[in-house]
């Protein structure tokens, strides 16, 4: 099947006001990364990299007053040693909880590989926090939203020590949380207990919409620079903001009791931090973009696709139930024959670390394992559903698409 000229007018036309929200959206973004730069006084002396211990260095230094500002945090833990969006997930759960201690999850389950961090999943290890004694409860979302009624009375309880909200969906089919639902809820948990530490993943959802979690009331917010804001340009890293004693927990937890922030070379990452920074609300604008064409054209060929085109988006990601593991497969060759680099590979499912199923994953990426650069993969289970997010262009990421559709179709 090859997708006709008109088609791809006609969902074009159709998306237009969607796009021109996601514009505003963008400049918004833009401004508020623009001016982090100018009033923290980046210098090009804040480039030069370090190596070894790399002691109390200034572009580290920089890199991590700039991201407080933009995120409107008391400061920020940015380092190119955290490996992904989950080890940073791991050492500020780690570094925040002690045994006995309850993390309450308010989202339902977790990310799979974040389950095997808890200790909940199928996989267990050794070194998860169950086995540390750390307890683990959650509350499920109610048609889509935070459950508010369950959450203020397990909290009025006070004995709960962490509230973990996971804003994207992970491999589930409940939608992701915009910013107003996650403010609406901290309201909720502040009037009944205003101890409780409010943790974030903040992962795929960074500039998405205007605001970020600590400006709505989160004590701290985790990402990964693999995702939005590395921009398809910062090879490694992730990022922790929010309050100035919990940041120095999870810093200690990184390097060392008493060292924390003070250590850590930047490896030659200093400028690709930077410059991915400087360019992931355009980067972040066109993912979604490419999310919105996608939703628009395939439910027109008659998937069930979510979110809708004309929803409000709260991350990068789009999902098509494909209910059939054969069109699974071949949606995600598609995407990866769409991509610039190993368009040649053909993508098989597999087992992989931290996940219960087989998964199949396709990124033909700059950077392996960048999922703001056009990638799709899904768990070999029903209703074998493509999650599939980024586009460094939203021209690179139509033809992706197109790509995917054109593969899945034949």
């Amino acid at each position: 099947m090859k997708i006709s000229k008109e088609l791809i007018k006609e969902v074009e036309e159709k998306i237009q006001p969607q796009f021109k929200v996601i514009e505003e959206i963008c400049e918004k973004n833009s401004i508020k990364v623009i001016e982090a730069f100018q009033e923290c006084n980046l210098q090009e002396v804040h480039l030069t990299s370090s190596t070894g211990y790399g002691i109390d260095e200034p572009g580290r230094n920089k890199i991590e007053e700039i991201y407080a500002k933009i995120f409107k945090a008391e400061d920020s833990l940015v380092r190119a040693q955290f490996i992904s969006g989950t080890h940073a997930l791991a050492v500020t759960l780690s570094a925040l909880l002690r045994p006995n201690d309850i993390m309450l999850s308010i989202t339902g389950a977790p990310y799979d590989t974040l389950q095997t961090v808890i200790g909940v999943g199928k996989e267990q290890s050794e070194s998860s926090l169950k086995a540390f004694g750390i307890n683990y409860e959650q509350i499920e979302l109610k048609d889509n939203d935070f459950d508010i009624e369950k959450i203020k009375e397990r909290l009025a309880k006070k004995d709960i020590k962490l509230v973990e909200i996971q804003r994207s969906r992970g491999y589930s089919t409940r939608k992701s949380l915009t910013i107003e639902k996650i403010e609406k809820a901290i309201k909720a948990i502040r009037e009944v207990n205003k101890e409780v530490i409010i943790m974030v993943d903040n992962c795929y959802g960074e500039f998405v919409q205007d605001r970020e979690p600590i400006e709505v009331g989160a004590d701290i917010a985790v990402g990964s620079l693999m995702k939005n804001l590395g921009a398809g340009i910062a090879t490694s890293g992730a990022y922790i903001v929010g309050k100035e004693k919990l940041i120095k927990l999870c810093a200690e937890r990184l390097t060392a009791p008493g060292i924390g922030k003070e250590i850590g070379p930047s490896l030659n990452q200093n400028t690709n931090l930077l410059k991915g920074l400087f360019f992931a609300p355009q980067v972040v604008s066109s993912s979604v973009k490419t999310a919105i064409f996608a939703s628009c054209i395939l439910e027109k060929l008659g998937y069930d696709v979510e979110p809708k085109y004309d929803e409000i988006r709260a991350d990068i990601v789009q999902t098509i139930k494909l209910g059939d593991s054969e069109k699974l497969v071949k949606f995600c060759q598609g995407i990866q024959k769409g991509s610039p680099i190993d368009s040649c590979v053909i993508p098989e499912p597999s087992p992989m670390g931290g996940y219960e199923d087989e998964v199949i994953m396709a990124a033909g990426t700059f950077t392996e394992g960048s999922t703001i650069e056009l990638s799709c993969d899904g768990p070999m289970r029903e209703p074998y559903i493509a999650y599939m997010q980024g586009g460094l262009t939203y021209e690179y990421g139509k033809y992706g698409v197109i790509k995917a559709i054109e593969s899945m179709e034949n």
